[in-house]
């Protein structure tokens, strides 16, 4: 039995060689027109498949902002080509945040290069503190942590360094780490969620689902009050901060059902729970970026 090369003149599938009389296979969906992509044409494909922004996107990005918990119902109920994936949503405002966070630097970042003088005064008060908090061995002149004596130099080294070094080192330790570990935290979150709502019958892939809505709202919130303070907006950036608050139990209720009460004790529980995770992650990540 022999083989032909898929071509347009015999009507087989680039990809698959399957028969075809259109321009679509309806075995795999490859175009079966195929031509050298225009640079105009390659953006549109990047933009569509990795930053969401597509005409579902204004769909999806009303309801999320708009109305807690709709998306993850309309998910649920089976309603879902008219929005954009859950997992594409959580990562577009993701990225958007971070990107903002890093150009923008945050808040606490210095405006500017101080003077040697300052620089050197400051780096002294900073060894000053660390070392009366850290004990050193005079003899071996070793920082006393555990039994952990590869992380003892390590940290020594890292606190003698100037504080604009110490800065801009915790500063490439948290864009390194911290956007994985905030994904890595997503089924954590689900997780509190399933024992929140122990013997209501929600599966756990309707908590990760949810999980990904509202923390892709909260990175959205997030980008637009960096953007509000930026341009000094601060009662913007008040009224942002409120909704972000009200609107988890909000979405948890239309979503899970329940009392307002129990929602609020279950929120209450949830957010300290999510908070301490971050922390956690974000101090793993400095530590990663100190003994690095």
């Amino acid at each position: 039995m022999t083989s032909q090369a898929p071509s347009e003149e015999t009507g087989n599938c680039h990809n698959c060689g399957a028969a075809v009389d259109y321009h679509y296979c309806a075995v795999c969906g490859q175009e079966t027109r195929l031509h050298v992509p225009s640079a105009g044409e390659f953006i549109h494909e990047f933009v569509g498949h990795y930053v969401a922004l597509e005409g579902r996107l204004w769909t999806t990005l009303y309801s999320l902002l708009k109305r807690p918990g709709f998306l993850t119902a309309e998910y649920i109920a089976g309603r879902r080509k008219r929005y954009v994936e859950p997992l594409r949503v959580y990562l577009t405002f993701s990225i958007v945040f971070f990107a903002l966070l890093k150009v923008i630097g945050p808040p606490l970042a210095p405006e500017g290069p101080p003077a040697a003088g300052a620089t050197a005064q400051h780096a002294a008060e900073v060894r000053k503190e660390s070392l009366s908090v850290i004990q050193l061995d005079s003899d071996s002149d070793a920082v006393r942590i555990g039994s952990l004596p590869k992380i003892g130099p390590k940290l020594k080294a890292f606190v003698e360094r100037p504080a604009n070094d110490q800065f801009k080192a915790l500063a490439a330790g948290f864009f390194a780490y911290v956007p994985y570990a905030m994904f890595l935290l997503m089924p954590l979150f689900a997780l509190y969620l399933k024992l929140l709502y122990l013997g209501s019958g929600r599966r756990y892939g309707e908590h990760l689902l949810f999980a990904l809505h509202t923390n892709g709202f909260a990175f959205a919130m997030f980008s637009l009050m960096i953007i509000a303070g930026t341009l000094n907006l601060d009662a913007v950036v008040f009224v942002l901060a409120l909704w972000l608050v009200i609107y988890l139990p909000l979405a948890m209720r239309r979503v899970f059902g329940g009392a307002r009460w129990a929602t609020l004790l279950r929120w209450i529980v949830l957010v300290t729970a999510h908070m301490l995770s971050m922390l956690a992650a974000i101090v793993a990540a400095f530590g990663l970026a100190i003994l690095g």
